[in-house]
């Protein structure tokens, strides 16, 4: 009916010569207001009306132009939404597309390097193995640091993507599942408590998760902790994420000084990079709180 693009207002749609009958079980229509939803010059959708409450006895009454004018405001509100929608999907796929990219040059430019290395240096091992063992534990010694190298870089690679689940369930439910996971999976006591946190923009409520994924990498992995407990919460108009566990803790300073940052580097670039502050709060014996704090929320 609206193949030309118009607005069609019939008294009654059965006497058209373009109607071809109702579909099976479909309901009978007579007076009719159909209006295009354009985009520019493109046809994105229809809005029909049909069978209007008429209080006359004959109810003939049909459409009016007061109709056809308020169902006109309806079909350019409908239209922007349809274009909205059909913009964001657009963008959601780019930003896959580029995600996608991102990830592979960082695997090839890194990890498919750091392999590469590791190979030789296992088909070294392999050829020394018979001729000079002690040279050959030497070369398998540099295959192991090679393989925790390359672990390392895939791992930051992969969480650099965002998670759907961030998405769909949002921080708070999103931190609590994979607390629950962790919890399951490790013989430290893991524990999540989360209140009075509203919905955040993506990138702090990302930068938020990232942060406690590494803080807790960090305690589960290198601490010996009995027990870690995540929390995040409010503190005046700002959302605080507070990851603190009972393990044998460590010397930041000292961390520093030997190059070896425990995530601690990355953790202060996701929090400054959303406007945030990150603080460590650590010593030797005495287990780790590590503490960001975001604008808002």
């Amino acid at each position: 009916m609206l193949r030309e693009a118009r607005p069609e207002r019939l008294a009654d749609v059965r006497e058209d010569p373009r109607f071809e009958g109702w579909p099976s079980a479909h309901p009978d229509m007579s007076d009719f207001l159909g209006l295009p939803v354009r985009d520019g010059d493109e046809v994105i959708g229809a809005l029909f009306l049909a069978n209007k409450n008429c209080p006359k006895p004959d109810g003939g009454c049909g459409f009016t132009e007061d109709d056809e004018e308020l169902l006109s405001i309806l079909a350019q509100h409908a239209a922007i939404a349809l274009t909205n929608a059909r913009l964001y999907e657009r963008s959601r796929e780019l930003t896959i597309a580029e995600e996608r990219s991102r990830l592979a040059h960082e695997l090839h430019d890194a990890v498919s390097q750091k392999l590469f290395s590791l190979r030789l240096t296992a088909q070294a091992a392999a050829a020394l193995v018979d001729r000079d063992p002690a040279r050959a534990k030497g070369e398998l010694h540099q295959v192991a640091a090679l393989a925790a190298e390359a672990a390392d870089e895939l791992r930051a690679a992969v969480v650099e993507l965002r998670p759907a689940a961030l998405d769909e369930d949002g921080l708070v439910a999103t931190l609590r599942t994979q607390i629950q996971v962790l919890d399951r999976a490790h013989s430290a006591r893991v524990t999540f408590t989360g209140h009075g946190v509203r919905a955040l923009p993506a990138a702090q409520e990302e930068a938020l998760l990232r942060v406690a994924q590494e803080a807790l990498h960090n305690a589960l992995r290198h601490s010996g902790a009995e027990h870690v407990d995540v929390t995040l919460g409010k503190r005046g108009p700002d959302t605080v994420l507070r990851v603190t566990d009972d393990g044998g803790g460590f010397d930041p300073t000292t961390v520093r000084r030997a190059g070896r940052h425990l995530g601690l580097v990355s953790m202060r670039d996701r929090a400054s990079g959303v406007g945030g502050t990150l603080t460590v709060v650590s010593a030797p014996g005495e287990g780790t709180t590590i503490e960001m704090e975001a604008p808002g929320g």
